[in-house]
C-alpha cells in the first residue's frame, strides 16, 4: 500500500499537533478526516474559540470532526464509513478502546517525552522543571492504560541550561512531526518491531510521572534550592507561568507571574527575602538567589523587574511567599 492509498484519521487539538498534520499533508498522505476538539466560546466578547488543528484542517480542506463524546454512536459509525486504515493521536483527549481498536493498522500517539519517562498530561514542563538535560519524542501504539503502549520509535534533543518550555515545546514540535512521518512510513512498509515499555525500564525503575499542571503545582517554593527554583520557573515559562505573591512591611500584596530569572548563584538570606537597587531584583532560596529578569503583576503585561520596581510603591522589605 502507498501512502497516497493508506487512509488516515488525525486526532489533534493544539498546535503542537498542527506540525505533524502538515507535514503529512504536504507530504502527499491520505488524511481522510480529522478529529478535533468542539469549539468553546471565552474572551471578553464569548467569541468562538477554534483548536489549532481545527483552522488548519479548514484552510486545508479536510473533512472535520468536533464530537462532544468520543463514546457517541453516530461519531462512532462515522469512522466506521471512512473505513480508515491508521489512526494517529498528538494531544488529544483519551481515546475509548472502541476507537483506538478500529482502524485494522491500529492507532498511535505521539508523545513529547522518551518513554517510559513522563507519562502524563504534561511532560515537557516537568521535564524543565526535573532539570532533566535530555528529552525527545515517542510514538506508541495505543493501549487501555495512558502513555502504556509499545513503542515504534523514538528521537531525541538536548536540553540547553537557558532554555524554557517554549523553546522545547518548539523544538519537540517540529521534531515529532519528523517521528510522525517515520513512523506512518514505518508501518505501510510493515518494518515496525513495537517494543514493551517495560523492557526500557531498569531494575527496580519507574515510570516517571508528568501530572496536569494546575495553579497551586506553579506556585514558586522560595525554601527549595535555587537551582530548583530555577528550574522550576523556566519550566513553567512563558506559560502557565509560575508565580509568586510579593508582600511588604504594611501588607500590600502582588501576584506576580515569574517569566526570567538568571541562573542560580551564591548568595545567603531568608528563603523570598528580596535585595534591591532599584534596578535589580534578587530573591533568596534555600541555599542561594536567582535574580528576577522578566516578570508580570496581575492584571499587567509583561516587564522587566526594572519597569516592575519602577512602578511599585512598597514599604521595605519586599517579601515573595
Amino acid at each position: 500500500m502507498s501512502k497516497e492509498e493508506l487512509k488516515i484519521v488525525f486526532f489533534g487539538t493544539p498546535d503542537f499537533a498542527v506540525e505533524s498534520l502538515r507535514r503529512l499533508v504536504e507530504g502527499g498522505y491520505q488524511v481522510a478526516a480529522v478529529v478535533t476538539m468542539p469549539d468553546k466560546t471565552g474572551g471578553r466578547g464569548h467569541h468562538v474559540i477554534e483548536s489549532a488543528v481545527k483552522q488548519y484542517a479548514v484552510q486545508q480542506g479536510l473533512p472535520l470532526l468536533q464530537p462532544e463524546k468520543l463514546k457517541d454512536e453516530n461519531f462512532l459509525n462515522r469512522l466506521r464509513e471512512i473505513g480508515a486504515d491508521l489512526f494517529i493521536v498528538i494531544a488529544f483527549r483519551m481515546l475509548p478502546q472502541a476507537v483506538w481498536q478500529m482502524p485494522r493498522l491500529g492507532t498511535f500517539n505521539l508523545h513529547a517525552s522518551l518513554l517510559p519517562k513522563y507519562r502524563g498530561a504534561a511532560p515537557i514542563n516537568w521535564a524543565v522543571m526535573n532539570g532533566e538535560v535530555k528529552t525527545g519524542v515517542t510514538t506508541f501504539f495505543l493501549k487501555h492504560e495512558i502513555d502504556t503502549g509499545d513503542i515504534i520509535g523514538q528521537r531525541s534533543i538536548d536540553i540547553g541550561r537557558t532554555d524554557n518550555v517554549e523553546v522545547v515545546h518548539n523544538r519537540l514540535m517540529v521534531l515529532g512531526a519528523e517521528m510522525v512521518v517515520e513512523t506512518v512510513d514505518a508501518i505501510i512498509a510493515g518494518s515496525v518491531t513495537a517494543i514493551p515499555q517495560e523492557n526500557l525500564l531498569g531494575a527496580g525503575e519507574e515510570p516517571t510521572p508528568a501530572p496536569k499542571i494546575f495553579t497551586a503545582t506553579c506556585r514558586v517554593d522560595w525554601t527549595r534550592t535555587a537551582e530548583e527554583v530555577y528550574n522550576h520557573i523556566r519550566g513553567l515559562s512563558p506559560y502557565p507561568a509560575a508565580w509568586t505573591v510579593m508582600r511588604d512591611a504594611e501588607g500590600h500584596e502582588w501576584n506576580v507571574k515569574l517569566l526570567q530569572t538568571t541562573e542560580p548563584f551564591a548568595n545567603h538570606g531568608i528563603p523570598g527575602q528580596t535585595t534591591t537597587d532599584g534596578k535589580r531584583l534578587i530573591v533568596a532560596c534555600a541555599d542561594g538567589a536567582v535574580e528576577l529578569l522578566q516578570l508580570q503583576p496581575s492584571g499587567k503585561r509583561r516587564m522587566s523587574a526594572e519597569d516592575f520596581l519602577r512602578g511599585l510603591r512598597y514599604v521595605a522589605p519586599l517579601v515573595c511567599e
